[in-house]
């Protein structure tokens, strides 16, 4: 098998949000995008923990120097968020659904949960820091391809949501921030990039077995922890879409086999620290970078890479080369928009005729390679120093950093692995000693999938797919309470007809809530509307439009038994002379638009 050769180790850590309050504040945990009410602004800086040192990867986002903007609401953010005031109590709901999880996988909960505080300089927390609670270790979890051990379960706050970023500045929205979260890490038992999907398709099972998680897009997410044998451990951040986790394995291990080989042909040799200034050489340049640059008193700036011809043009990853990689590097490192590398010139408006006056001045071999940066000075010796220091680790192997999740399956640099300097107590909350006689143990996804087979009649897939949404409470509250009504009509309902509404009538059904479905199925019980019209109905709910008179002056049963009767005495008539029969019968009783609208659809159905 390929992987035993390859000695792949892998582990993931799932982050599940959860419903309620926020973990150490009595705000909601409702996310926004009106417009906020307050900004606030602020640059962080990097300090000492308590082991006297300064993380590194804290370390690098204060070369940055970023100034963060946070956006809030008067209604919903805090001065807990704002870090203007000490952190509450911990959420003592929030605290219960991860002991729930700890007891379904039978990990071995803390006898003393202590928060902690986890460096965090990227400007997404206010305060600087994470606060973060370890509450069970161990655990495991049963797939195809053996046993997966849990390392640790967490409950920790959620970060800010990104707005924006542009030049030096940064904007986030302080709704997110404080949303509790679980945290679960597994061990590296995950042998292949399939048992990295089961894994974590068989914990989200788990965790949506709760009642107190959130559900729905991006209320779960995944980071994956992937080495092979010569390599290190790359942690692979912000999977979401479950379906690509087998290509960030896949991907990440091509990387690290592509760096290990770049490793052994690379000429063992001291590379120049040199910075050359070719701003005056490239003065006439038809480049449109080059010219904007210039434009905006910048410059161009030079490093030679020695014996790195035809390397930097080597591909890691689908369309993603090592020059990609030490561009990712600059990016980040000094937030230039990119490089230009010898092995993509001539290009980008830059002529085989300045290459080779670029290769004299830098005093390039055949062997050579050179990287060339366009911007404001300090940004672009920062950026020449990064990729410097990335071709250096070259000669030693892979390092170990944070790495970017992104749609296709490749990954970007993001920061440098973080050390353990970034962890320290959280003084302020006090310790918890967890109480674990109370705990109820919730029925399991699988479990209800498979009685809403049995004791409903779904089939398979709608069941799954009520069971996963986050209306399953709600379907169980209407399925008791109307037996008149099938389950799998308020089944769909909740589901499949929601996503008619935005499909073919464009319109949001998120605005729908739970009082607007109680609201449709109490109607429909008291057969003040026929479920031909239920779209109709949803569709005034969303544009608030919705009144039960313009629906109650002649009872939809009797609306639908009278068109279908006037249909079936005229089975041959077109859609015009039925409407004008049903007009002339109904004159009065109904308004000419639900009464077209209902013989459409009878129409279409087929009337029954």
């Amino acid at each position: 098998m390929p992987n035993q050769k390859l000695r792949l180790k892998c582990g993931i850590e799932i982050h599940q949000q959860l419903e309620g309050r926020k973990l150490f504040c009595s705000c909601p945990t409702l996310l926004r995008d009106d417009k906020p009410d307050f900004e606030i602004r602020r640059k962080l800086r990097a300090t000492a923990g308590e082991s006297g040192e300064i993380d590194v990867a804290a370390k690098q986002e204060q070369l940055r120097d970023k100034t963060f903007v946070y956006q809030g609401y008067y209604e919903t953010t805090c001065l807990v968020e704002t870090d203007s005031e000490p952190p509450h109590e911990i959420n003592k709901d929030a605290l219960y659904t991860s002991l729930q999880f700890s007891k379904i996988v039978k990990a071995a909960v803390s006898p003393i949960i202590q928060v902690m505080r986890k460096t965090v300089v990227d400007g997404s927390n206010t305060s600087g820091f994470q606060r973060t609670a370890l509450i069970a270790r161990g655990g495991k979890v049963e797939t195809s391809e053996g046993v997966v051990r849990l390392s640790n379960i967490s409950l920790e706050e959620d970060a800010c949501k990104i707005i924006s970023e542009k030049g030096d500045e940064k904007v986030y929205s302080l709704d997110r921030l404080g949303i509790p979260l679980i945290e679960i890490g597994t061990e590296p038992d995950i042998k292949s990039p399939e048992q990295c999907q089961e894994t974590a398709k068989k914990l989200g099972m788990l965790l949506r077995s709760l009642s107190g998680v959130k559900r729905g897009l991006g209320t779960i997410r995944q980071d994956i922890n992937v080495s092979i044998k010569g390599g290190t451990r790359i942690e692979i951040k912000g999977a979401q879409d479950l379906r690509i986790l087998p290509a960030y394995v896949e991907l990440e291990v091509k990387r690290q086999q592509e760096l290990l080989k770049i490793k052994k042909e690379l000429k063992k040799s001291k590379l120049d620290r040199k910075i050359f200034d070719l701003t005056s050489l490239l003065k006439d340049s038809g480049s449109a970078i080059i010219k904007k640059t210039l434009g905006n008193d910048g410059k161009i700036l030079g490093l030679k890479l020695n014996h790195f011809s035809g390397f930097l043009g080597r591909e890691l990853q689908p369309n993603y080369r090592l020059g990609t990689e030490f561009s990712g590097r600059a990016k980040i490192k000094a937030g230039v928009g990119g490089i230009f590398h010898s092995d993509e010139l001539p290009n980008y408006g830059i002529t085989a005729e300045e290459v080779k006056s670029i290769k004299k001045e830098l005093k390039c071999s055949k062997e050579d390679a050179f990287v060339l940066v366009a911007d404001k000075e300090n940004k672009a010796i920062l950026a020449l120093k990064a990729v410097h220091e990335r071709a250096e680790e070259l000669f030693k192997g892979i390092p170990s950093e944070v790495r970017k999740a992104n749609p296709d399956g490749t990954t970007s640099f993001m920061r440098p692995m973080p050390g353990a300097a970034r962890m320290y107590p959280e003084t302020d909350v006090p310790l918890v000693r967890p109480e674990l006689k109370g705990i109820e143990l919730p029925e399991l996804l699988e479990q209800k999938i498979e009685r809403f087979q049995h004791d409903f009649g779904l089939s398979k897939d709608l069941a799954q797919f009520i069971a996963r949404s986050d209306k399953v409470m709600l379907f169980e509250e209407l399925v008791q309470k109307y037996p008149n009504i099938k389950p799998a009509f308020i089944a769909e309902t909740l589901s499949s007809t929601q996503l008619e509404i935005k499909r073919n009538y464009h319109e949001d059904p998120d605005k729908l809530n739970d009082y607007n479905f109680r609201e449709l199925f109490k109607y429909l019980n008291e057969d003040k509307i026929h479920k031909d019209i239920i779209l109709d109905v949803l569709i005034d709910m969303i544009k608030g439009n919705f009144n039960i008179n313009k629906y109650a002056s002649l009872s939809t049963e009797e609306l639908h038994k009278t068109i279908v009767e006037i249909i079936t005495a005229n089975p041959k008539a077109p859609m015009g002379a039925l409407m004008g029969l049903c007009m002339k019968k109904l004159a009065g009783k109904a308004s000419g638009k639900i009464i077209s609208e209902s013989l459409k659809k009878i129409l279409e159905k087929g009337h029954k």
